[in-house]
């Protein structure tokens, strides 16, 4: 019994010899370096850039009171069209109370004035029934009358549009109504009923009651790199994509470049902008991120390899193209513009030539 089991250890040692060995015999065998062939062809290179930046319409004002007051009603909402002219809200007047006094104060002397020149115009009208006066005396008199009774009105109008916001010889242009002044989308109303609003003067720029933009006119406004903001001219064809609708792009072209860097994160960039093309079928709304891709440069019908097949020592570049004995001679090349993926040989290669690719590491094992 004990040599039975004296055998089969013997034999589970063998096989884990027999199994360490054959498995480090494998692994140490070398792996088989083969090459992609690739081959030198006619084609377009175009060096392009894509610009990020945001949709945005070109028109978009912020509707503000022109008097101080409270939100006393809303008419509109976010999201709703708007013709100029149409009203969005409705204030309460809050007067400035040294303004209402000096309204006050002017009114009370108007009437004064008044009492006094109609006491001076009934006075000269009886003489001049009497042919006491002369015409151009009376006219005076006249005159001095109609002008205070019109002070007075005017006194009267000023108080009520300070206090009340709105006079009653004019109360179509109530200063109370906030009114639209151009027509498209309601984009934000940031106010609700209640809210205090105050009038844009020299020392703030008001209260904005509500955002409207023509959305039927929108551009698109990003920043492109100082380092290639030389290749841009305006006009140039770009083509916008929305990150927010896969399916949507829309050609467009080149129409403003900042003569002017502005600095993002330690870079020099400077602002485009181009117009959109809406489309039917697409709701395009102001804030969209987008990118524009630009084409910067292009190189039609020129010889082109994969740039994964050049090699560089130093300023030189090279090439391994297959001679006739299935061979690869390392040759000099010259190259031009690039894409990113293939690039323009213009000289060293001809049309048709094969050159060695990045390499393509095969096992033993994999092969068999």
């Amino acid at each position: 019994m004990k040599r039975i089991v004296k055998y089969i250890i013997f034999v589970l040692i063998g096989l884990i010899f027999i199994g360490t060995f054959t498995f480090l015999f494998k692994n140490s065998r070398p792996d088989k370096i083969e090459y992609q062939e690739l081959e030198a062809v006619l084609g377009d290179i175009h060096r392009t850039t894509v610009v990020t930046g945001k949709v945005e319409p070109r028109n978009e004002v912020n509707v503000k009171p022109q008097i101080n007051g409270i939100i006393a009603e809303l008419y509109k909402e976010a999201g709703q069209q708007v013709k100029e002219g149409e009203v969005i809200a409705k204030l309460r007047v809050i007067p400035d109370m040294n303004s209402l006094s000096s309204a006050q104060s002017r009114v009370r002397l108007a009437e004064i004035n008044v009492k006094q020149a109609k006491t001076n115009y009934d006075r000269e009208k009886a003489l001049y029934d009497k042919k006491l006066v002369s015409d151009e005396e009376y006219d005076q008199v006249l005159q001095a009358y109609n002008q205070a009774v019109e002070e007075q009105a005017a006194a009267q109008e000023s108080l009520e549009v300070i206090r009340d916001g709105v006079s009653s010889r004019n109360t179509t242009g109530s200063s109370t109504l906030v009114r639209s002044t151009i027509t498209g989308l309601i984009l934000d109303i940031p106010v609700k009923v209640g809210n205090s609003v105050i009038q844009a003067n020299t020392m703030n720029d008001g209260t904005t009651v509500a955002t409207v933009a023509n959305m039927a006119d929108l551009i698109f406004d990003g920043n492109i790199d100082e380092t290639e903001v030389g290749s841009l001219v305006e006009g140039m064809p770009m083509v916008i994509s929305i990150g927010a609708l896969p399916d949507y792009s829309s050609e467009a072209a080149l129409e403003y470049i900042s003569p002017k860097a502005v600095e993002n994160n330690g870079a020099n960039q400077f602002e485009i902008k181009a117009a959109l093309k809406p489309g039917s079928g697409h709701t395009i709304r102001s804030g969209y991120s987008a990118n524009a891709e630009i084409v910067l440069e292009t190189a039609s019908q020129v010889l082109t390899i994969p740039e994964s097949a050049l090699e560089f020592d130093g300023d030189d570049t090279f090439v391994y193209r297959k001679n006739a004995e299935g061979g690869y001679d390392r040759v000099q090349v010259q190259t031009g513009l690039s894409d990113g993926v293939d690039i323009e040989i213009k000289s060293g290669l001809n049309q048709g030539d094969k050159v060695r690719g990045p390499r393509i590491i095969k096992s033993e094992e994999n092969e068999n």
